[in-house]
């Protein structure tokens, strides 16, 4: 067989590990959840248990994502994505839902941590 159709010993592991980034890619977009729960969760009007109940949902949801994702990604790169793909995505959706402020300084910032995750991930494979 021409040793470009032999399959390589870690062909098998190939699924697995892309499986693994697709877990950790929800597990950091239920990140997301959380933080908007709680924040709708307490108002001035006092407390509002289906969004509190909505972020406790979230965080475990998030948390078994990423352990499923642990399997196979490194626990410190693992952590690092899901961290920052939970506060890239809560930055986003406070500007879009909470109208905070989009300075260029804050944009640069999350920017910074977008390009961490990137190099991550290519540092990964």
């Amino acid at each position: 067989m021409p040793i470009a159709l032999r399959p390589r010993a870690c062909d098998h592991l190939a699924p697995r590990l892309l499986m693994a980034w697709v877990y950790l890619f929800f597990a950091g977009l239920c990140e997301w959840g959380w933080p908007v729960g709680l924040k709708l969760g307490l108002t001035d009007s006092g407390l509002h248990w289906g969004w509190i109940l909505f972020a406790a949902l979230c965080m475990i949801a998030s948390g078994v994502l990423l352990m499923v994702a642990q399997k196979n990604i490194p626990i410190g790169t693992a952590y690092a994505v899901w961290t920052g793909i939970g506060a890239v995505g809560t930055f986003v959706l406070g500007i879009l839902i909470f109208d905070e402020p989009a300075t260029l300084a804050r944009a640069f910032f999350v920017g910074l941590i977008v390009v961490g995750i990137l190099g991550l991930k290519l540092a990964s494979d």
